[in-house]
């Protein structure tokens, strides 16, 4: 069974950056893909970005490239997301998430096939 605990997600100003993060425990991080995703008022859960096992293959989102990068650290069993030029659309619940199975760019998005969550971290980014 594997925990994850997000955290870094706050208050921003339009164009600022966050860093979020995610510990995980309980089980064999490196074998997990592990995926970012968010959920704002009143609109559906979506995928953000991804990575898989290795760090060696990561995939976003139309909505974040060039602004979000993924990235993890197998030492620390911990995922990041880096987001720079923030924007109020990016508002909302910020959810880590790990999957057993591997990713492509055709199964990344796919958020019932991540099997465990961490509890969300709220990014609010002000106009």
């Amino acid at each position: 069974q594997v925990q994850l605990v997000e955290s870094g997600g706050g208050l921003v100003q339009a164009g600022g950056s966050l860093r979020l993060s995610c510990a995980a425990s309980g089980g064999a991080f490196s074998s997990h893909a592990m995926g970012w995703f968010r959920r704002a008022p009143g609109k559906e859960r979506e995928v953000v970005a991804a990575i898989n096992w290795s760090g060696g293959s990561r995939y976003y989102a139309e909505f974040v490239k060039g602004r979000f990068t993924i990235s993890r650290d197998s030492a620390k069993n911990t995922v990041y997301l880096q987001m720079n030029s923030l924007k109020p659309e990016d508002t909302a619940v910020y959810y880590c998430a790990a999957r057993t199975l591997s990713i492509n760019s055709g199964t990344y998005y796919r958020d019932r096939e991540y099997d465990y969550w961490g509890q969300g971290t709220q990014v609010t980014v002000s106009s």
